[in-house]
């Protein structure tokens, strides 16, 4: 997780990513508020703060502490912890509802959704969603073409595992898959908006580290490259992602 050790990662979590938490928790189907519910790691607070209408009392955790640093901007109701989620700093029972977006792809995930079932409430869920990067829009346009180009051009660091919820290793966790939904969100962009999206990413942030190439000398690059496809004007950009919601077992 050191590739998120990063001021300019953080603020661009914090101001730059596509706001879709909140569409695909409600792709989850809950029903209902829970009266506490923890965020495990939670980046620079937005998935935090999409839990606001879903919990009375909601709590992030992130085992960064840069990644942090506007947390009071981006979520000012709820709290935070520096924390990993193999070994959350919690008492037993303390949520009725744990979410994880694109988190626990980092992690020992057997010990990790242990620790999660440890700290659910009997019959309390555990939602894990995730979603792409845009790469391509309604119009069938050029734009995968130019993601593949950006890719090649920023390659993604290593440490990030996919993780498919149909296949999480539940034996003995206490969890059971409820259900799984897949979706694709339309988003309207800008040629701005979505400049900010990309360049915003973990490997753009890992090309600047590591002096490929300087954060000015990127976004010109990504700008010069992209204005072609927004000639007129705004995209609708296709963002594919997931939502699972998992059970912890009454008896247990």
């Amino acid at each position: 997780m050191s590739g998120y050790d990063s001021a300019r990662l953080a603020a661009a979590y914090a101001f730059d990513r596509p706001p879709v938490h909140h569409r695909l928790l409600r792709s989850a189907r809950l029903g209902g508020r829970a009266r506490r519910a923890l965020d495990v790691g939670c980046g620079a607070g937005l998935s935090t703060a999409a839990l606001a209408p879903l919990a009375e009392q909601v709590v992030g955790l992130e085992p960064v502490p840069a990644m942090l640093a506007h947390r009071r901007t981006v979520a000012p109701a709820a709290g935070f912890v520096v924390g990993t989620a193999e070994r959350l700093p919690f008492g037993a029972g303390t949520f009725d509802l744990v979410t994880a977006a694109g988190a626990l792809n980092y992690t020992d995930l057997p010990a990790a959704l242990a620790e999660i079932a440890r700290v659910l409430v009997p019959g309390g869920r555990l939602v894990l969603y995730d979603f792409s990067e845009g790469r391509r829009s309604a119009a069938g346009d050029a734009l995968p073409g130019w993601f593949a180009a950006f890719e090649q051009r920023f390659p993604w660091p290593p440490g990030w595992r996919p993780l498919d919820p149909r296949t999480l290793p539940l034996t003995g966790s206490g969890l059971w898959l409820e259900d799984c939904a897949e979706v694709e969100l339309p988003l309207p962009v800008s040629l701005q908006v979505y400049l900010r999206h990309v360049l915003g990413g973990l490997n753009v942030d890992a090309a600047v580290a590591r002096g490929a190439c300087t954060a000015e000398q990127a976004r010109d690059w990504c700008r010069a490259t992209l204005a072609p496809l927004f000639a007129g004007g705004e995209l609708t950009v296709l963002i594919p992602g997931y939502a699972a919601t998992l059970r912890r077992d009454v008896r247990r």
